[in-house]
């Protein structure tokens, strides 16, 4: 299981410099066109590690210097960007977060929402899409788009230092299938 978050030390810069060159390699790769409304909505995405709105996007771009755009500019941006796999939405809270690490656009991804602090941490982990998979296929269903949201409270907002804590908290039930 890969377990994406952000701690304390984190060296957002470094983060955030690898996410921009990773996106515009994938781009050039790809032969995608990460154009530059599409390059400065992803950089606005990447200043925090919380989903952030298109109408917030729009207000930093424009305290960023740049020309107010239009919200049908910033959505279409931000579809790209999904499906690119730069960014993922945040349905509970119709936001988007930056994909910080290199995965399939098809890989399952679980986000973990921070009810308190708003941070996102992304983990993945096959054990995951293949029970989801597996289910999704006995009643004929094909998944497309496999992200799940789980909205709770950060080792930091825990008060926690051990994250195997919060484990013992919970007595999880296993999935049926």
């Amino acid at each position: 299981m890969a377990v994406h978050n952000h701690p304390p030390d984190h060296d957002h810069a470094h983060c955030r410099t690898t996410a921009l060159a990773r996106a515009e390699e994938r781009c050039l790769e790809s032969g995608a066109r990460l154009t530059a409304i599409r390059r400065r909505v992803l950089d606005v995405v990447l200043d925090k590690h919380q989903p952030v709105g298109a109408y917030d996007i729009i207000e930093r771009l424009v305290e960023k210097g740049h020309e107010r755009a239009a919200p049908v500019t910033i959505y279409r941006a931000l579809e790209f960007l999904v499906q690119q796999g730069f960014v993922h939405r945040v349905e509970s809270r119709n936001a988007y977060v930056a994909c910080t690490h290199s995965h399939a656009t098809d890989e399952t991804v679980v986000l973990l929402v921070c009810e308190t602090c708003d941070e996102v941490s992304e983990l993945s982990t096959s054990a995951i899409a293949e029970t989801i998979a597996a289910a999704a296929g006995r009643v004929g269903f094909l998944v497309r788009q496999p992200v799940i949201e789980i909205v709770g409270r950060c080792k930091r907002c825990n008060g926690l230092r051990n994250p195997a804590q919060a484990f013992n908290q919970i007595k999880p039930k296993p999935l049926a299938v």
